[in-house]
């Protein structure tokens, strides 16, 4: 269910390296949380930290909501970067995994199939 992989690089750099990949295979990002900071700005002791990319490339985004609207709950992708006992990690939650909970359409299958396919590219490149 989950892709996630280890990097000896910093969470800062982590996070640039991904933006970049994002921008590479044609998807932009629409926005990026710190979740970190978020928690800590709302008096909370959280002391990993966390960015959450909001993921998307228009064309397949189209492709799925013309397909099902109530699908737009389960967009944009996301790929988290983010800190965990010392150790900074990239992942995400699969899109074809996600996706055959939600639809049984064989065309968005195979639409989240190449969504899958680019977003692990992004994170492996950013790793």
């Amino acid at each position: 269910m989950y892709y996630t992989v280890e990097t000896d690089k910093s969470f800062e750099q982590a996070s640039a390296d991904l933006d970049t990949a994002v921008k590479h295979h044609a998807f932009g990002v629409l926005h990026v949380h710190n979740i970190g900071n978020t928690l800590r700005g709302k008096g909370v002791a959280f002391e990993e930290e966390c960015n959450v990319f909001e993921v998307c490339n228009p064309g397949q985004a189209a492709k799925v909501l013309s397909s099902d609207m109530r699908l737009n709950m389960a967009l944009p992708c996301r790929i988290s970067v983010y800190t965990e006992k010392g150790k900074t990690r990239i992942g995400t939650i699969s899109p074809v995994q996600m996706l055959r909970m939600l639809s049984g359409d064989a065309a968005l299958s195979q639409v989240a199939k190449e969504v899958e396919e680019k977003v692990i590219l992004m994170i492996n490149e950013a790793k």
